[in-house]
């Protein structure tokens, strides 16, 4: 009769331990590791910073090289979406480029909005390249002052 010690027992696939490779390539990817190569071209374009106000809820995108004839902006229920193109131009068409960062073309970006918005009083500003859209918060949003009685 043959004895198998622990030692010799054949290493079984554990499936939990392929998940929990997974798991740890995805915190990788998500977290931005500097040993994790993302591909060219990956950005979100364009960065975005939302501020909530106390009546206001404030979006500003960074958009450098976009005019404002080339950029749109619509307000879908509680979504803001902006949609534009930067065209990068060049004087000559035989150009050879030692380094291309600047990227060109079309592009788009949806945000879901933190609060109900008021959708008749959006207002937006492009200044130096920064596009600031400023939403005004649903009359049932605002904060009230609620005033307590004695007795």
């Amino acid at each position: 009769m043959a004895l198998i010690r622990f030692a010799q027992r054949p290493e079984l696939w554990n499936p939990w331990s392929e998940l929990e490779r997974i798991r740890q390539g995805l915190d990788k990817l998500s977290l931005g590791y500097p040993d994790f190569k993302m591909p060219f071209g990956t950005n979100v374009f364009p960065a975005l910073n939302i501020v909530e106000e106390e009546e206001t809820v404030i979006v500003k995108a960074e958009i450098p090289g976009v005019r404002r004839e080339d950029l749109e902006i619509s307000l879908e229920g509680d979504a803001l979406t902006i949609r534009g193109r930067r065209e990068v131009r060049h004087e000559e068409e035989k150009v050879s480029f030692h380094r291309r960062e600047i990227e060109s073309g079309s592009f788009s970006r949806a945000v879901t909005l933190p609060v109900k918005i008021n959708p008749d009083t959006v207002n937006a500003r492009l200044e130096n390249g920064i596009l600031t859209v400023t939403l005004e918060k649903a009359a049932e949003m605002k904060p009230r002052r609620i005033a307590i009685e004695t007795a």
